[in-house]
């Protein structure tokens, strides 16, 4: 007797359960397979969008787990399984796992905006978070910056895409800047004639955008000289050092006396 109450009571969880479970595993199965069409159809197409290579894998993976977690938890719903509890203590732990993670989860999702975004990659030159130097490297949660006195720099990514980030190199051109002071006594003629052919000797100077040479400043005891000139953002500072040099050297030789020198 006990065996045929428990024929009947595999019979009947078979009748209840069983067309359940078939259908439960077939849509596994094919959701498996889906699920895999749609990666490599993901992967195609961030290949065709030149999505950032140190991007790419983790979005894959995320998509993978994230529909495998969906088909799993839409199986036991067909299978009967009930999800009351497990949805409990899903929710209680995304809640505490969130509050763990928070500053984490910030750099997280402002490094995948930088990725997608690009305000900067690697090789510009940018100024950020008191920091200037070239961007070495560009991961998930922080950036890395090399300073242009060799010191590397790990700033969080969430820093950088709250704060105001100055990309120096992004156009290829810069604008230099000079400054010089001159007494009254000197021929403002005689100085500019100076200036522009020593610029001519340097052929880091750009010849577009044409360079500006004017007085900025008229003062009681003299007058100061703008130089405005363009270079390539890269190499700015090594420019700058050569034009200076080779300025002051052609003042000299020009006679021309510079105050307190």
């Amino acid at each position: 007797m006990k065996i045929e109450k428990l024929y009947d009571h595999v019979y009947d969880w078979i009748i209840k359960y069983g067309p359940g479970l078939i259908v439960g595993v077939l849509v596994l199965l094919v959701g498996l397979w889906l699920i895999n069409l749609f990666v490599k159809w993901s992967h195609s197409g961030m290949h065709r969008k030149n999505v950032d290579p140190s991007l790419k894998p983790f979005l894959l993976s995320l998509i993978a787990v994230a529909l495998r977690i969906l088909l799993v938890l839409g199986v036991m719903q067909i299978v009967g399984i009930q999800m009351t509890l497990f949805a409990a203590l899903i929710g209680a732990l995304g809640v505490a796992v969130g509050l763990a993670l928070s500053g984490t989860l910030q750099n997280f999702a402002s490094g995948v905006l930088i990725l997608l975004l690009k305000p900067f990659v690697v090789g510009d030159n940018i100024i950020a978070q008191g920091q200037e130097g070239t961007v070495i490297s560009i991961q998930i949660f922080y950036t890395v910056i090399t300073t242009y006195d060799n010191r590397t720099v790990i700033v969080p990514n969430s820093k950088l895409s709250n704060e105001v980030i100055i990309n120096i190199s992004r156009e290829g051109t810069r604008r230099l800047d000079l400054e010089l002071k001159m007494p009254n006594n000197i021929d403002i003629k005689e100085v500019k004639s100076v200036i522009d052919e020593a610029i001519n000797k340097t052929e880091s100077i750009l010849p577009k955008p044409e360079r500006r040479i004017g007085v900025g400043t008229i003062e009681a005891d003299g007058y100061r000289i703008n130089v405005n000139l363009w270079v390539n953002a890269h190499g700015f500072q090594d420019t700058k050092l050569a034009i200076q040099e080779i300025i002051l050297q052609s003042i000299k030789d020009a006679g021309i006396k510079i105050p307190g020198m």
